[in-house]
């Protein structure tokens, strides 16, 4: 009875300092709550906590507080990174070294290490909600501090990139029934690229951008459009409301410039996936491991931006498919197939679609995919872009079954 009683006021003490934790991050500055972490795992008999957050290409994971740049590639803290669970391994004399994923949601943003001298299931709890409170914190706090931002940047962004980034929203989300993932590039130099995605209770809704140009008007011209994209979903238009408001805003303020775009909605209890294609590269659609030729593509629309420039005044067509559990469809720019190499050789739509099919045949979260992916078009182009590429990536997965974790 006696260790039953110390056992309780052990739990009930560490409940008393995790609560205290909590009510501290609201005062705190975007270091001091590492700060306020650090001495909380003291408390509770772990070691030294540090947090990694990763960086913009997401090759680096970079520590808030001292300590060593780590590789994505190569270290067991990126190993955890990509593959979405925590590793444990021996981090010298009696101590164990702790690797968890950081995540805002579905968004992988880093990983946090925390050294202990032992590990057992109440202890592994603690962690691993101590890693949950750490990503809520990091990701309310950098919307307005630009101390995680700096730290995760290795050069200057330029403006037009600075004012793209500033309506992006996270490279993830999803729930268990379906998950959209985005990458672009380049990272520091993007000209009009752009997506957005968002959940409502049975609707995610994705938008693919790129505006003509590569200049500070192409990034305004990707960002009004992203706007009107928002602004008609918020006030609940459908696909054929959203992509005339759009129009409207593009021709109202930005009368001479144009973009390409797709607009789509997944409904996530039925799998119904509707979009309207405006002048965009067609989406693809991966089914059991293979690419469904042709299956997405439709007759081609003019840009959004040409309202009275052209004489077409045929509304807009919302096109309709439905899903079977586990599809893939695939929304890009021509940046990526039309990347070269050297001698001038594409890297392709084969090449694309077969790249995220061998990934999904050997269970690869999606993120990690793209992540992957991106990489790859990088080093085919030399390690340089010549064009804005930008991809993203929607599942429907209606019993949960996800690949990877979300």
């Amino acid at each position: 009875m006696e260790e039953e009683h110390d056992a309780t006021g052990a739990l009930g003490q560490s409940e008393l300092l995790f609560q205290n934790l909590v009510r501290s991050v609201h005062t705190s500055g975007p270091v001091e709550v590492l700060e306020a972490a650090d001495r909380y795992g003291a408390a509770i008999g772990l070691g030294k906590i540090t947090v990694h957050l990763v960086d913009l290409q997401q090759r680096l994971l970079v520590p808030l507080t001292g300590g060593p740049i780590l590789d994505v590639e190569s270290t067991i803290a990126g190993e955890a990174y990509r593959s979405d669970t925590l590793r444990l391994v021996e981090g010298g004399a009696d101590a164990l070294s702790l690797w968890l994923p950081l995540k805002d949601g579905a968004d992988r943003i880093g990983v946090v290490h925390i050294r202990t001298p032992a590990i057992d299931e109440p202890r592994l709890r603690r962690c691993q909600t101590l890693a949950a409170l750490l990503a809520l914190v990091i990701t309310s706090k950098r919307a307005y501090s630009d101390t995680y931002v700096r730290r995760t940047r290795a050069r200057d962004v330029q403006l037009r990139t600075e004012m793209l980034r500033a309506f992006l929203p996270p490279r993830t989300l999803g729930t268990r029934r379906g998950v959209s993932t985005a990458v672009l590039e380049p990272a520091y130099e993007l000209g009009g690229d752009a997506f957005d995605h968002s959940l409502t209770r049975d609707t995610l809704h994705a938008v693919i951008l790129d505006a003509m140009g590569h200049d500070l008007a192409s990034g305004l011209t990707a960002s009004v459009a992203m706007a009107g994209a928002r602004s008609a979903r918020r006030n609940g238009a459908d696909l054929a409301e959203l992509t005339e408001n759009v129009e409207r805003a593009l021709v109202t303020w930005l009368p001479e410039r144009f973009c390409t775009a797709i607009f789509a909605t997944l409904d996530l209890s039925t799998g119904v996936f509707s979009w309207a294609n405006c002048a965009h590269p067609a989406p693809l659609l991966i089914r059991r491991q293979r690419l469904v030729e042709a299956a997405l593509e439709r007759t081609p629309e003019l840009p959004l931006g040409l309202d009275g420039v052209v004489a077409d005044t045929t509304p807009r067509a919302v096109h309709r498919v439905t899903l079977e559990p586990g599809d893939q469809v695939l929304l890009y720019t021509d940046g990526v197939t039309e990347a070269h190499d050297s001698e001038g050789r594409m890297f392709g739509l084969e090449r694309f679609a077969d790249f995220v099919i061998r990934a999904a045949s050997a269970d690869e979260p999606a993120p990690e995919t793209l992540r992957r992916l991106i990489h790859d078009i990088h080093e085919h182009q030399r390690g340089t872009f010549t064009d804005d590429a930008t991809i993203m990536l929607l599942e429907w997965t209606p019993g949960g079954a996800v690949r990877g974790h979300l």
